[in-house]
This record gives C-alpha cells, structure tokens and sequence, in this order.
C-alpha cells in the first residue's frame, strides 16, 4: 500500500467530505476567508439594509429601491471569516511504540484532520514536533525542533499535506512544551488547534500547554497511548531505557507494582482532562487499539471538534 493510502485510505475520503471543522469561539481571521460570521460586513451574500450616511461606498447604494423610494439605502451582506486550523502531531521517540504504533496513528489522525479542513478551504498548518533528522542540512536538531508543513488552503494541496506527513521519521527526542511555544508564537490568526501526543513528558502537561491552554485557540488535546501502556505485562526484573533520552531505570515487576502504575497512569491521564477542561479546552483519551477512523468519525464529532 503506498504510503499515502496507508495514512488515509481512499475509501475514507468520501465519508469526511461530509464533515467540517467548528470552533466554538467567533474566530475572526485577517483575511477574508469561506466561512460566514453573523457579523455585518462585505461579501457576496445579502444581509440587510441600512440607511445611507455621507462617506458610504456609492457601490453598496441599491439603486432599485431610491428609484422607487427616492430614499438612500445601503446594501449590507453576511461577512465572511477565515478558520485557521493547527494540527500538532507528536512523532518523538516516546510515541514511536506499541502496536499499533503511536505515531503512525497520530499522523493517520493528523491527515484526516488536515484533509477535512483543507477541503472546507480552512487555512491549515500541519506541525510535527521531534520528528527523527529534522533539522535541514547542516543544522542542528533540539529538543524544540519543529517541522511545519506551511500554510495550506483548498483541495489542490491534500497531495502536500499527505507528502509531508508520510515522511516524518519518529523516533526523536522532544520538548513538546517548547516546540508548542514556537508554534504559537509564530502562528498569525486565532483558530483551532489539535495537539496528539501520548503527553508522556518529563516536564509534565502544563508544561507543554500552558502557551495555548485559555487564550486565544480552540484547544483540542487528543491523548494517544498504546494498548502495552495502558495494560501492561511485563513481569520479572527489567532494565527499563527512556526511549528518548536514553536513560536507564531498573524495576522487578509484581503485580503489585503494576496496579500502582496503573493507578498512577489514571490519574496523570484525569490531571491532563481536567487541566485541559477548566481552561475552556476539550480533551478526549484514546487507545491506539480503536481504528483511527472511528477516533475521527465518531469521537471527534461527539467532543464537537467535526460536525
């Protein structure tokens, strides 16, 4: 299968064709976009009339009715608002396991998002943070270091979107709360921003979301962990090895050791939710083990990301 179809099958595309993305905040982009606001301004579709006052555009004048009025009127039409939509996908060492593979499903998501949003004509940036070699030549890669699709709008740039994802190479190391302040610091307009990671970071989730977390996006945190993680079975005396800075921890499983791990793990993942949820974002928890499309088609639609 080529490695396009393997990140969004084509008999997919018709079924997000149906879909598009919402904000739940009038988010009002700097340039004139495809999306209409209840704001009054000038487009192409009527709103209403109002009366004319000296300074007004004589083009907006509906000549109609002063013919029969011998009265100025001015045409006003629904003004229409650019969505910007920022999908973050993490592809560090740490989300380069289980079965299926955390990154893989992660930029199986991330394309679908990008795809429903650049068939709607949403202005779409696609980011992958510590993805393996990418720093271009002759730099050197951080912990920060973010590749970025570029700013894509229309159906014509799905092939771009679909090439970049499908030639990340996870398996780095990441500091995903420095790379998302990168992100944000850059970005231009206010609009949706799907970040998914497993969050399994060192520096902790406020860390990595603290730069977009109530302010001035539409926050979506899709939380991604392999069926391994979320019920383990190990056994025995293990040599545990960070799988992105490489340090060693040994542990001597039991099952008491397990449960507290698990315990440990829900609470983290309910931290996460609850940081996400009080600072007006959504957050939604889900096991690589339910097929991506089902993530996109049914979850996402519920925590009311697609409509």
């Amino acid at each position: 299968m080529p490695q396009t179809e393997q990140l969004l099958p084509p008999e997919l595309l018709t079924r997000l064709d149906a879909l598009d993305v919402i904000s739940r905040r009038v988010l009002a982009g700097k340039m004139r976009g495809e999306r209409r606001s209840k704001r009054r301004g000038q487009s192409v579709e009527f709103a209403d009339y109002r009366n004319y006052v000296i300074g007004d555009d004589l083009r907006h004048i509906d000549w109609n009715i002063y013919g029969r009025l011998d009265r100025l009127f001015l045409k006003m039409f629904l003004e229409e608002e650019d969505l910007s939509l920022y999908v973050v996908v993490d592809v560090s060492g740490s989300m380069n396991f289980g079965d299926p593979n955390k990154a893989l499903y992660a930029r199986r998501v991330a394309a679908a998002l990008a795809y429903v949003g650049l068939v709607h004509q949403n202005r779409v940036n696609v980011f992958a943070v510590g993805a393996a070699g990418g720093a271009g030549d002759g730099e050197v890669a951080d912990a920060a270091a973010v590749a970025e699709s570029g700013p894509m709008r229309g159906r014509v740039r799905v092939p771009r979107m679909l090439d970049f994802l499908g030639k990340l190479q996870p398996g780095g190391a990441a500091d995903l709360g420095g790379a998302i302040r990168r992100i944000t610091l850059s970005a231009r307009t206010r609009g949706v921003i799907v970040v998914l990671s497993d969050f399994l970071d060192k520096g902790g989730f406020d860390a990595s979301l603290r730069y977009i977390a109530g302010g001035r996006y539409d926050l979506f945190a899709v939380q991604l962990l392999s069926p391994e993680e979320i019920d383990p079975t190990l056994a025995g005396d293990l040599k545990l090895r960070d799988a992105e800075d490489g340090s060693m921890a040994e542990v001597s499983m039991s099952p008491a050791l397990l449960k507290q791990y698990k315990s440990s793990l829900n609470a983290y993942c309910l931290g996460l939710k609850d940081y996400v949820s009080k600072r007006g974002g959504s957050y939604l928890f889900s096991s690589t083990a339910v097929p991506f499309d089902t993530l996109v088609l049914a979850y996402l639609r519920r925590r009311g990301l697609l409509g």
